[in-house]
C-alpha cells in the first residue's frame, strides 16, 4: 500500500491508502543510486531518455537548456578529476551534463532580424527551471525502466574549467551532471522533512520549526544515523553525540559555497541585470 511508501518517505504515516503500483509508489520510492553496474545502456533506451526529458515543460516554450552527452573516457577522467566525484563517473555507463541556455535564444533572436532585450535575472532563472525541469523528466523515466541516477551539482565548483571543457559558449554554463546506469545494489530511500515542515496551506506559517526540526533529527538519526567519520569540519565545530540532519545541514550552511559563481556568469554572457 502506499502507506508503507509514505513511511519510508516520512518516518510517519500521514493517513489515506492506496493500492502501491504505479506513477506514484515508483516516486514516493525513489532513491538517488550512487553504485553502477558495468551493463551498457543501449543507445535506443538512452534516445528515449533524452526524448523523455524534453518533453518536460518549459517556460514559454523557449526550451532554454542544452544536455551534452559525455562519452569520450579522456573527458570524462578529466571532469571527474574536476569535481572530485570519481567513483559515480567512472563507474556510470553514461554521463550527462544538464546546460541552461540564453545563447540559443539569442542566436534565434539575431536568426529572425529582432534584438534580444531578456539578457536578465529572470531569463537566468527561467533557463535554471527549464534545465531542472528537464534533468527531473529524465531522472523520472529512467528510473521507471529499472535504471538509476546520481546527480553531481559539484560540477559547479570548477565551473570554469568544465565550461572550457565541454567548449560552452558565452550563455550557457551547467546546472548539473548525471550519472546514469543499473544499479548495482539497492539505493537507500532519504528520509524527507515532514510535510508540516515544507507544505504550507493559505499562508506561509514556520512557528514550530524548531520542534518539527528536532522530531525530524530523532527519526532520521533512529533509522540512520551519520556516523562520527562524516561529521563535517570536527576540528572547527568539534564532535558531537547526536549529530542530526539539521546540525549537518547548518555546517555545511556555514562556509560560502561557490563565490565566485556571480562573477563567472557576468564574465560568460550572462548581465543579471
Amino acid at each position: 500500500m502506499l502507506a508503507e511508501k509514505i513511511i519510508e518517505r516520512y518516518g510517519f504515516d500521514t493517513g489515506g491508502d492506496a493500492p502501491a503500483d504505479g506513477g506514484l509508489a515508483a516516486v514516493l520510492g525513489r532513491a538517488t543510486q550512487r553504485r553502477f553496474r558495468l551493463d551498457p545502456v543501449a543507445d535506443v533506451m538512452l534516445k528515449a531518455l533524452l526524448a523523455c526529458a524534453q518533453s518536460a515543460p518549459s517556460k514559454s516554450d523557449l526550451q532554454q537548456y542544452s544536455i551534452v552527452v559525455v562519452q569520450d573516457s579522456e573527458m570524462r577522467r578529466a571532469i571527474a578529476e574536476l569535481c572530485h566525484a570519481g567513483r559515480q563517473i567512472d563507474e556510470a555507463p553514461e554521463f550527462l551534463v544538464f546546460c541552461a541556455d540564453m545563447c540559443r535564444g539569442q542566436k534565434i533572436a539575431e536568426l529572425r532580424g529582432h534584438p534580444h532585450a531578456n539578457n536578465n535575472m529572470d531569463t537566468f532563472l527561467n533557463a535554471v527551471v527549464d534545465t531542472a525541469l528537464a534533468m527531473q523528466a529524465f531522472i523520472q523515466s529512467a528510473e521507471s525502466v529499472g535504471l538509476g541516477c546520481c546527480p553531481i551539482s559539484a560540477l559547479r565548483n570548477p565551473i570554469g574549467a568544465i565550461s572550457e571543457l565541454l567548449v560552452l559558449p558565452p550563455g550557457v554554463f551547467p546546472i548539473a551532471g548525471l550519472c546514469l546506469g543499473w544499479p548495482a545494489e539497492p539505493a537507500a530511500v532519504s528520509m524527507r522533512l515532514p510535510p508540516s515542515v515544507v507544505v504550507h496551506w493559505d499562508r506561509y506559517d514556520d512557528g514550530n520549526l524548531g520542534d518539527e526540526i528536532d522530531a525530524y533529527d530523532q527519526r532520521r538519526h533512529e533509522r540512520r544515523p551519520i556516523p562520527l567519520s562524516q561529521q563535517r569540519d570536527i576540528e572547527r565545530h568539534g564532535e558531537t553525540a547526536f549529530y542530526g540532519w539539521s546540525e549537518n545541514a547548518a555546517r555545511q550552511l556555514s562556509y560560502p559555497e561557490r563565490a565566485g559563481f556571480r562573477e563567472f556568469l557576468k564574465g560568460h554572457g550572462f548581465d543579471l541585470a
